[in-house]
């Protein structure tokens, strides 16, 4: 969500913008969300944290577009928000259900593979890539999940798979969509939509 879709009518080379310093207090926000989780078990007060997080990500997205504060350092410090604060989460929620395990390995390989295959966009470009709508769906579904079994705490275990299923099949077609994009950006130096 957030900057990742956004194109720019000037200041991408800007580092202090509002909507850079909502995505680096998400990142603030992780110690005091792993620490509701897993010290103090306040399942409730862990995702109304998550809400103001998700609410920052949002809104920072809304505020770069519609007063021209878009950034490239945005574009990659919305998305490295985003999965510090699911990894951490998903790691706290793995040490109590060990099926998250799966979640965690394919979020490993997804955003190694991603980092790389960004890497050689952003030099061949210049620019860092913008999320697609199956990122979005991804994230979203990952959210979810994860929401779900914060606050279900007696979730069944067929929903719980279930759920962690679907959201493992969406992020592997995530992955194939953004490497596919990423290899042809790398191809032809040309960044569409």
């Amino acid at each position: 969500m957030g900057q990742t879709e956004s194109k720019s009518s000037g200041g991408e080379d800007r580092i202090l913008t509002i909507p850079n310093a909502m995505s680096l207090f998400r990142i603030l926000l992780i110690p005091l969300i792993v620490w509701l989780y897993k010290v103090r078990h306040q399942y409730r007060s862990t995702v109304l944290v998550l809400l103001v997080s998700g609410a920052t990500d949002l809104l920072d997205g809304w505020v770069a577009r519609r007063f021209h504060m878009v950034s490239n350092i945005g574009k990659v410090l919305d998305p490295i928000a985003d999965k510090l604060t699911q990894g951490a989460l998903l790691l706290s929620i793995m040490t109590e259900r060990p099926r998250m395990l799966v979640l965690v390995l394919v979020m490993i390989i997804k955003e190694t593979i991603m980092i790389v295959t960004g890497m050689r966009v952003l030099k061949k470009t210049g620019k860092p890539y913008s999320a697609k709508w199956h990122g979005k769906v991804t994230t979203f579904l990952l959210d979810f999940t994860v929401i779900i079994h914060v606050l279900w705490r007696a979730i069944p275990v067929w929903l719980s798979t279930v759920l962690i299923a679907v959201c493992t099949g969406f992020m592997i077609y995530s992955l194939v969509e953004y490497y596919l994009q990423n290899q042809k950006i790398s191809r032809s130096g040309f960044i569409d939509g």
